[in-house]
């Protein structure tokens, strides 16, 4: 019997390395990035083109490689970061591997200009597949520039697995935001088919997040500062008014590299309990400054998690820090006592006969105890029914099931609601419950549906167009969808690379709500669109019912309550909400007699 063991060729296993470490585009630009910054760089600039399958370029003003060392770096296991196995347990940079840059030769066609500070001469290398083909002295700048051209020229299979160009560029935008992000002291830009996405100088962490995230964050950070022996937590979390709807601004560093943690999470939304929403996400940005010795950041190939020594210690300490900055916040007086010298002398100069004691009125006939409207009343749903107004053609009728005559659209009997939830009638043979906000999910479900497949949208127009900010990844999401939500009665036009000013919304759609039903619509659609089966018409109709439907703990009026028993039988599916539950149930006469007995 022969052999059949055998060891695999370099170029085989670094494209296996490959699929590890480089798994799109954005992959690579995170590796390059890192490496830019171990470098010492202070300007690194990332150019980027066809969602980086045509171009990925990382430019930087570092310490630059010898020729020696310009060979090495894209060998497997090579680097200048660890010598032996202890290190692991000291590290404080990013790159350190040393599979990064022999991957990325692996399955792409690479060129690289770089030169010492202090050498005359740099080096030209090129790369294809792991292939040497080009080495030689040149003239260039200081510092390295890398080009890599064609990702997965090689690997075809894996470059047909790649999503669209704009999927694959927010990816790419998320990557540069973790490395730039809590890189304050570096000058970063990104430049994206010819076009800059950002361009941040050097300063404060604050002026960095604000550069990312817009201007409007200058109001909504809070400073978040926890120093312990060992630990130290510090950066910025968001003020709890201005928590969204969507997850995706949570950033979570560990010595500066991004980590993901659910764990740490659990304990900021701790911290945010009972003050926002439940549906809601608070915005942070935090870096744990911990002993490399307390931690494991090698057990994952992109090494975006870790592993603490003393998990429990870290959530008690990250929770106090988020809580005691929350709190600081509510304590803080909202009145601004910088007040103006001009203003105050000017003040000072008025004489006191000029001066009235502020008064108040009372109205003596007021009642406490007297209520106008029923206890626990939610007005949250007033307005729903304008979603109907100025319809041009009727909803289609549905025939009632043949086997029960219970769904009959004409119904002359009185309607009650049972504890502002479900709406109750009599039908023939028994009693009808209709849970009234999947109910109304259905109907404003079907209704778009219908606005989605080319009716004309219904729209008022804002009397104050108001401007809205996104992150820049959810920003790229609006852009895609732009032209679906405007059929659903969204009037927008951008105003930047990051928000939009709104002039018109979907009838019915109050102007307070339309920032959380945007974020809403980009939350579903980044948890939807990992789908196989992910339907954008389906997706923005069930956005849009969510927010807008009436809910439980609405008061209605009878005449409301047997609009909405006639809607729902005029809808194709009225039994089902539209996430597949009951919106009715039936009970006969027979089973009420059971618990009679």
């Amino acid at each position: 019997m022969s052999d059949i063991i055998k060891q695999l060729p370099d170029s085989v296993a670094n494209q296996i390395a490959a699929g590890e470490v480089i798994q799109r585009p954005a992959s690579a630009v995170k590796e390059m990035l890192e490496n830019a910054v171990d470098s010492g760089a202070s300007d690194i600039k990332l150019i980027v083109r066809d969602a980086g399958k045509t171009l990925i370029q990382v430019i930087d003003n570092g310490s630059g490689m010898t020729p020696m060392d310009a060979r090495m770096c894209f060998e497997r296991h090579a680097t200048s970061k660890i010598s032996k196995a202890e290190d692991l347990f000291a590290i404080r940079t990013m790159g350190f591997r040393g599979e990064a840059m022999a991957s990325i030769a692996a399955i792409a066609q690479v060129e690289m200009k770089t030169r010492p500070h202090d050498a005359e001469l740099g080096s030209l290398l090129k790369i294809e597949g792991s292939k040497v083909l080009e080495q030689q002295a040149c003239q260039c700048a200081a510092g390295t520039n890398i080009q890599v051209k064609n990702l997965f020229f090689n690997v075809p299979a894996r470059r047909n697995f790649l999503k669209s160009n704009t999927t694959e560029t927010r990816h790419i935008i998320e990557e540069f935001i973790r490395v730039a992000g809590i890189q304050p002291q570096i000058s970063f830009s990104m430049v994206n088919n010819d076009k800059v996405v950002f361009r941040l100088q050097s300063g404060s962490l604050k002026s960095r997040i604000v550069g990312i995230f817009g201007k409007v964050y200058n109001e909504r950070l809070l400073s978040a500062e926890q120093n312990t022996t060992g630990l130290s937590i510090n950066g910025f979390i968001g003020k709890p008014e201005f928590a969204k709807k969507t997850r995706g601004e949570q950033y979570f560093f560990v010595n500066k590299r991004f980590v993901k943690h659910a764990y740490l999470n659990h304990a900021v939304a701790r911290a945010y309990s009972e003050l926002i929403p439940s549906d809601a996400f608070p915005f942070y940005f935090l870096n744990i400054e911990v002993d490399p010795e307390d931690i494991d950041i090698n057990i994952h190939p992109t090494k975006t998690e870790v592993n603490f020594k003393d998990a429990h210690l870290v959530y008690a300490i990250l929770h106090a820090a988020v809580k005691q900055s929350i709190g600081k916040h509510s304590l803080t007086p909202t009145i601004d006592f910088d007040v103006n010298p001009e203003v105050e002398a000017a003040l000072s100069t008025l004489p006191a006969k000029d001066l009235k004691q502020p008064g108040i009125s009372i109205d003596p006939e007021y009642n406490p105890f007297k209520q106008s409207s029923p206890p626990g009343k939610n007005t949250g749903g007033a307005g729903w029914r304008k979603i109907y107004e100025g319809l041009e053609k009727p909803a289609p009728a549905v025939q009632p099931d043949n086997e029960e005559k219970l769904m009959e659209t004409e119904h002359a009997n009185p309607f009650f609601q049972l504890q502002q939830r479900f709406i109750v009638t009599n039908v023939q043979g028994g009693m009808m419950l209709i849970d009234q906000q999947r109910a109304h999910e259905r109907i404003l479900y079907e209704y778009f549906l219908e606005q989605l497949r080319g009716s004309v949208p219904a729209s008022q127009q804002q009397l104050f167009p108001q401007t809205i900010h996104f992150s820049p990844d959810d920003a790229g999401i609006i852009r895609t969808l732009e032209k679906d939500i405007g059929k659903l009665g969204f009037v927008m036009e951008a105003f930047g690379s990051k928000s939009f000013v709104v002039k018109g919304v979907p009838s019915g759609v109050k102007e307070a709500d339309v920032a959380a039903l945007l974020e809403r619509i980009v939350q579903n659609h980044k948890e939807q669109s990992k789908d196989l089966n992910y339907d954008k018409n389906l997706n923005l109709a069930r956005s849009m019912a969510t927010s807008l439907s009436i809910k439980t703990g609405t008061v209605l009026e009878e005449r409301e309550m047997a609009d909405l028993y006639r809607r729902l039988f005029r809808c194709k599916v009225p039994q089902l909400s539209p996430d597949g539950k009951k919106t009715l149930a039936v009970v006969k006469i027979g089973d009420i007699e059971i618990f009679l007995k």
